[in-house]
């Protein structure tokens, strides 16, 4: 005899296309980061009309999805905690009394939450940049082996996401969050873990990282349309952008082979290969709102601390237009999440290279304008002839003490010696600095790297000698200085201008006010 199923069979039966349904935004995974002591959105997607209810640490809030099935709830600020916790996510149609009993039943549960702080890390392929070269095979850190066998950081999470370009805001991402081990450590962004390692051990709390980056992208490439519409020469970019889109042609099977068969060809005589031919330029991260749209729009709102940023500065035409996308991405960015977030970036390493010029970090410092941020200088531990200098962990510490200071208000030294001043003093220019950190320090010897030009603009080697609070720069050859600067070419070698804490100065030119 064949036995009639139970009620509670036939409502699990019912309750699968209701639990499918509803879904949680990308973000959202097992072994996730909570940011502490702000309100948390928690939002996703449903059937229109649907009652949500979110359910964590002893919160319970409720909602209905909209009529384009999109929902939203905002925890109130939770305390840091370390306890892996269940967040569960409810929902009920109620049209019938089965639809009732089901809104009982859990349909999404998500494990091992912590509560710390987040931070995203994004720019291009220096924030990539992973751990490991099996991750990256232009990637791994000094020390590698050590370094991955000692990542046992259970409170360290990450989520990395997926590669995705697209001409309009998108609303999932591929991701998940993972917990730091020697088994996961080889293909998180190095700069993101040395970061998160170093802070989650001077704070006590969980802390998570969302890795949202893309090599070679520019920083247009991070900006929302809507943010550049207002600016002439930001709406001529998007414009070229747009146009390019429009009047694209796929390319027949018969022109892929060939230039299949081209690109095969150069590769065999070490040619750079032929443009293929019909490129999508949604698919260039050279182009505006390509990557803001496929990696940052569906990460809106999800509650941070601040943004690290290295280094988006590969900007083709016109290049001058730099710190001005720079200051936009940072300007808007904060519009998007409400609130000023901290924003702390890298200045361009070190590279004997066309592209690693002293024009582009002094753009890139000019950031600093802006409230709330703050730059870890890279000068010094740059690599001659590769643009992904491995030695990270110094450029997380740096991001670190300045997190530490512009974020969580400790009293401590974050920056390297600042230029703020300087004057003629008969045949030498004093200059006058900031961020002493205990006294002016000449690593490892003389100081190196600094020159002076007179009124015929021409810079040449100078002498440079520290007193007090100031350093004296002085050259037979300029016996009447107008102008000094520091580490001021792609790979200055041996820049060694620090302060007693131990952090570089940032190349700089010095022009005396009359």
């Amino acid at each position: 005899m064949t036995r009639a199923p139970s009620l509670l069979a036939v409502l699990l039966l019912l309750a699968g296309p209701l639990s499918a349904a509803v879904q949680l935004a990308s973000p959202f995974t097992d072994h996730m980061v909570l940011q502490r002591e702000m309100p948390v959105p928690i939002w996703g997607t449903a059937d229109a009309g649907e009652s949500i209810t979110v359910e964590f640490a002893g919160q319970k809030k409720s909602t209905t999805a909209d009529a384009t099935g999109r929902w939203r709830v905002d925890l109130d600020p939770l305390t840091a905690s370390a306890e892996p916790r269940e967040l569960i996510v409810t929902s009920a149609t109620p049209k019938s009394a089965v639809s009732d009993l089901k809104s009982a039943i859990s349909d999404l549960r998500l494990s091992d939450v912590l509560v710390g702080e987040v931070w995203l890390a994004s720019g291009q392929s220096n924030m990539d940049f992973t751990v490991s070269k099996s991750a990256r095979k232009w990637a791994g850190v000094v020390n590698e082996e050590q370094e991955i066998a000692a990542a046992n950081h259970p409170l360290v999470r990450m989520f990395t996401g997926g590669t995705q370009m697209a001409y309009t805001p998108q609303v999932t991402l591929p991701g998940e969050w993972k917990v730091c081990s020697p088994e996961t450590v080889s293909d998180f962004s190095a700069l993101g873990y040395f970061f998160a390692r170093d802070l989650q051990r001077e704070l006590q709390v969980p802390v998570g990282i969302l890795t949202l980056s893309y090599g070679a992208s520019c920083a247009h490439a991070w900006i929302r349309r809507d943010a550049m519409l207002a600016d002439p020469d930001f709406r001529a970019v998007l414009d070229r952008f747009d146009t390019q889109v429009k009047g694209r042609v796929p390319p027949t099977e018969a022109e892929l082979k060939d230039w299949e068969a081209a690109a095969e060809l150069a590769k065999a005589e070490l040619r750079r290969p032929p443009p293929k031919p019909g490129a999508d330029p949604v698919q260039d991260q050279h182009n505006p709102t390509v990557m803001f749209n496929g990696m940052i729009a569906p990460v809106v709102p999800y509650a941070l601390r601040g943004v690290l940023w290295y280094q988006g500065e590969s900007i083709t035409s016109p290049r001058e237009l730099f710190p001005r996308w720079n200051a936009l991405l940072i300007t808007d960015w904060r519009a998007l999440w409400g609130r000023e977030l901290t924003f702390l970036f890298c200045q361009l390493a070190a590279l004997d290279g066309k592209g690693n010029i002293p024009e582009v970090r002094a753009w890139q410092a000019e950031a600093l304008k802006l409230p709330g941020t703050g730059m870890a200088v890279t000068i010094d531990v740059g690599d001659e002839t590769n643009v992904h200098p491995k030695d990270k962990a110094p450029v997380g510490d740096r991001l670190m003490r300045l997190a530490l200071a512009h974020a969580y208000g400790r009293a401590l030294e974050s920056s390297g010696p600042v230029f703020v001043s300087s004057f003629i003093e008969g045949a030498a220019l004093r200059l006058r600095f900031s961020h002493l950190g205990g006294g002016l320090v000449a690593k490892g010897g003389p100081l190196q790297t600094f020159e002076l030009a007179g009124a015929d603009g021409k810079f040449v080697p100078a002498e440079a000698v520290i007193e007090g609070d100031t350093v004296v720069v002085r050259s037979t050859a300029v016996p009447t200085p107008v102008a000094a600067r520091y580490a001021w070419s792609n790979y200055p070698i041996g820049c060694n201008l620090f302060n007693a804490a131990g952090l570089p100065a940032a190349p700089f030119v010095a022009t005396p006010k009359p």
